[in-house]
C-alpha cells in the first residue's frame, strides 16, 4: 500500500504544456529538401538516444553544445520509456507507467518525478531550444529497451505483431502521443514527430504496417499540424517495390514496404537504416542501399533521410563509414544523413558509447572528426538543387 500511495503522489494523468517561445518558423518539406529557419539546405544529424534519460542537466547540457558546435542540425532523442512495474525503479529515468492494476481507468500513468520522469525530456528538450539544435522524437520502440512494444503487451494481452491491430495497445499509445505532442509542440527545437524506431511486424502482409502508419500518422497531424511526421522504419524493401534481388532486404519479410508507406501522405518524409553486418550483407552494398531509397523519394517527391548508420569498429569507423558519406554527398539528393551514434565524456562520468559510436573528439583525423564535423560541413557546402 505504501508503493501504491507514493506512485500516485509521483505518476498522475496530470498534463501541462511547455510555455510557447515567441514565434518562429518550423522545419518544413521543401521538395526533396528541409527548410530550417527559412533556410533550405542539406545537413547532417546524429543519434542520442539517452539524452532524455540523463539525469544530470550539466551532462545534457554538455552534450548538446558539443553536438550543436559541431554543425549538426538534428539529433534523434528516445520520447519514450515504458515500465510496467515502477516498484525499484528510482535509479532510472521513465516516463510512463503501462498498468490497469495500477491505473484501472485506461491502463497508463505519466511520470512527473523531477528526478526520474518525464522533466529529464522536457531538460533535453529545453537544452535543444538553447542551442539551437533540432530533434526527433520517436514515441514507441520495437525493441524491448526502455519498454517498447513489449511494454504494451504485457500491459493489454497480444504480441509483437498483434500490437498494431490491438484495441487496448493503440489506444494506450495514442494517449502517450498525445501527451508528448500537446507538451512540446510549441518548442522550436521539434523538427519532426516519429511514429516507432525500427517498426516491423515480421511475417505480416504490408499492409499491417501500412495502415497502422496511415492511421497514427493522421491522428497526430490532428493534434499538430505544423510538424512533420515520419515513420521511423529501417526502409525493408518488398517485391512490389521491384528492387534489389529478393534477398532478405527486399523481401518483405518484416512487414515494412518502404516504397508503399512513402506514399502515405501524412507522412512528410521518409527515413532508413543501415547495419550490413547486421543483415548479412558486405559493407559495401551499403552505397547500393543509400541509392535505391534516393530513387524511391526521386519517385514520391519527397525527402528520405539515413537516419541511423554505422560501422562496429571503435577504433576504425572511417574505412568503413566514409564511403558512404561520399556516396550520400556526391551521388545522391539524400536529405540529411544521421550517423549512430554521438557519443562523449559527460561531467557525471556516463558515456553511453556502443562500438558503432562516434566518439567526439577536435583531434586532426579522428573519426569523428572526418565522420562528423568534416561531413556536417560537406552537406552544407553542398548545392541546395543538386541531384533533385
Amino acid at each position: 500500500m505504501k508503493v501504491l500511495q507514493v506512485v500516485a503522489s509521483v505518476l498522475t494523468l496530470a498534463t501541462y504544456a511547455i510555455a510557447a517561445p515567441a514565434p518562429a518558423s518550423k522545419p518544413s518539406t521543401s521538395g526533396r529538401l528541409f527548410t530550417i529557419n527559412g533556410k533550405t539546405e542539406y545537413f547532417a544529424g546524429t543519434n542520442t538516444w539517452w539524452l532524455g534519460h540523463l539525469m544530470s542537466d550539466a551532462d545534457v547540457e554538455t552534450a548538446v553544445s558539443q553536438i550543436a558546435a559541431s554543425n549538426l542540425k538534428v539529433t534523434r532523442v528516445w520520447g519514450f520509456g515504458n515500465v510496467n512495474d515502477p516498484t525499484g525503479q528510482e535509479g532510472s529515468v521513465y516516463f510512463q507507467v503501462l498498468n490497469e492494476t495500477l491505473s484501472p481507468k485506461n491502463g497508463s500513468l505519466i511520470n512527473f518525478s523531477p528526478k526520474n520522469g518525464i522533466p529529464r525530456l522536457d531538460s533535453a528538450i529545453a537544452m535543444a531550444e538553447k542551442y539551437g539544435l533540432k530533434v526527433v522524437l520517436p514515441m514507441l520502440n520495437n525493441w524491448g529497451d526502455l519498454g517498447g512494444i513489449n511494454s504494451y503487451t504485457t500491459a493489454f494481452g497480444g504480441n509483437a505483431t498483434s500490437f498494431y491491430t490491438d484495441a487496448k495497445s493503440q489506444a494506450a499509445y495514442k494517449r502517450y502521443i498525445k501527451f508528448i505532442v500537446n507538451r512540446y509542440k510549441n518548442s522550436p527545437a521539434i523538427f519532426a514527430w516519429e511514429l516507432c524506431n525500427e517498426p516491423r511486424c515480421h511475417g505480416c502482409p504490408t499492409s499491417t504496417i501500412y495502415n497502422w502508419a496511415s492511421d497514427t500518422s493522421k491522428y497526430i497531424k490532428s493534434l499538430d499540424s505544423t510538424h512533420m511526421v515520419t515513420l521511423g522504419d529501417e526502409g525493408w524493401l518488398a517485391p512490389a517495390d521491384k528492387i534489389g534481388d529478393g534477398s532478405y532486404a527486399y523481401s518483405g519479410a518484416e512487414g515494412v514496404d518502404f516504397g508503399l508507406n512513402l506514399g502515405i501522405p501524412t507522412l512528410d518524409y521518409g527515413t532508413f537504416h543501415m547495419y550490413p553486418d547486421q543483415w548479412g550483407y558486405n559493407f559495401t552494398w551499403g552505397n547500393t542501399w543509400i541509392k535505391e531509397h534516393d530513387q524511391l523519394g526521386k519517385k514520391y517527391n519527397k525527402p528520405v533521410v539515413l537516419e541511423e548508420y554505422g560501422s562496429p569498429y571503435p577504433n576504425n569507423h572511417t574505412a568503413i563509414t566514409k564511403p558512404w558519406q561520399t556516396t550520400v554527398v556526391q551521388d545522391t539528393s539524400i536529405a540529411y544523413d544521421s550517423f549512430w551514434q554521438f557519443a562523449t565524456q559527460l561531467p557525471s562520468g556516463t558515456n553511453d558509447a556502443d562500438n558503432y559510436a562516434l566518439q567526439y573528439s577536435l583531434t586532426k583525423g579522428s573519426d569523428y572528426q572526418i565522420l562528423a564535423i568534416q561531413h556536417a560541413a560537406n552537406m552544407l557546402k553542398k548545392t541546395p538543387t543538386a541531384y533533385q
